[in-house]
């Protein structure tokens, strides 16, 4: 019995000496999840993440709702955590919807990122951030100012994109409508339109405004698929280059309506970078390497550095009056640029 107990406590011995070198051979796993599969915008940034993942030595799954649903990226999220998965990127549909469920995820230890669009702060360790709303938002309206003789002359917009709730595209859209209040006093917004990420319904929505507003000037689509719908619907009723297209996808989405002239200028960041930071991101913070607002960071194989700033530049009640407002440990990492493209520069992008 004595020779047994010693064999029993030296192999117990064993494998409290043996556990820390186990767990450092586990692999991690990150899954990184999008508003909606199948989008380009989404494809392009989901490839990339699982390449970083490559080279990070880490499990990266890419995968999300077939149809832009909060609901369905809640049952991602919770599958996620019940499959052990060690961190989460996600872009979010609602900026309160998926709330509950990242609670449950944090609450086991899971680390949350959100990469395109956002959820309250507290429900997330950092936002990798395409721009502030005050970036964005210029864009926008500069893109429409810029084709117009006189930016100050009498002209007549639309906002065309996915959801009214949608956080991102809702925070640029409503700074661009500040900025044509306040710069542009004798442009008028004659409408908002949504669509929901899907394209058929994109392009009848796109019609259906052209068909209610003929005099509407420029439309801006600040969403990857309302923007190639809108230019769709333009050129469905003959109205290529009679009424300004703009708006945010990937330079492969809407290269056909540039070369054609249906549109002078859309814009973008590299979606694929923005994916691979999200999983940067999260595999610095399962290291236990620490990211601070105020400094910043690089990313091998990446051009630029990437800004950490507080929440609050975001801009909102949901940024400005949380007590994650100044956090140092809690904020927004911002992608280093932006891009427009025109038909003098489509052809140089690749994604």
């Amino acid at each position: 019995m004595k020779r047994l107990t010693l064999l029993l406590t030296g192999a117990l011995l064993l494998t409290v000496a043996l556990a820390p070198n186990v767990l450092a051979q586990q692999k991690l796993k990150i899954a990184f999840l999008p508003k909606i599969i199948g989008n380009t915008f989404f494809e392009v940034a989901g490839s990339h993440a699982v390449e970083m993942g490559k080279q990070l030595g880490v499990e990266v799954t890419y995968d999300g709702p077939a149809v832009a649903s909060v609901a369905e990226q809640v049952k991602f999220i919770n599958t996620f955590v019940n499959q052990g998965y060690n961190a989460i990127v996600v872009s979010a549909l609602d900026p309160n919807g998926l709330n509950q469920a990242l609670k449950r995820a944090m609450t086991k230890g899971v680390v949350i990122v959100t990469w395109d669009s956002d959820v309250d702060p507290h429900y997330r360790t950092f936002y990798v951030n395409q721009g502030t709303p005050d970036i964005l938002g210029r864009v926008l309206v500069d893109m429409v100012a810029t084709q117009l003789p006189d930016p100050q002359q009498e002209t007549k917009v639309a906002f065309h994109y996915s959801s009214p709730t949608v956080t991102d595209q809702n925070s640029w859209a409503k700074f661009a409508e500040k900025i044509i209040n306040t710069e542009y006093k004798k442009w008028k917004i004659l409408t908002w339109q949504y669509s929901d990420m899907d394209f058929p319904k994109a392009v009848s929505v796109g019609e259906q405004l052209l068909k209610t507003y003929p005099e509407v000037n420029g439309i801006i689509c600040p969403d990857s698929t309302a923007f190639p719908g809108q230019a769709k619907a333009a050129e469905n009723l003959g109205k290529s280059g009679k009424v300004m297209v703009v708006g945010f996808t990937t330079p492969s989405t809407i290269r056909q309506y540039i070369q054609r002239g249906t549109v002078v200028k859309g814009a973008l960041w590299d979606c694929g970078v923005q994916g691979a930071a999200g999983v940067y991101t999260a595999y610095k913070l399962l290291k236990g390497e620490k990211i601070a607002v105020g400094g910043s960071f690089a990313i091998p194989g990446i051009k630029g550095d990437f800004k950490v700033v507080p929440n609050r530049m975001q801009g909102g009640d949901m940024y400005e009056k949380s007590d994650l407002a100044d956090a140092k440990d809690n904020g927004i990492i911002l992608l280093p640029e932006r891009l427009i493209f025109t038909k003098e520069n489509i052809d140089k992008y690749n994604f």
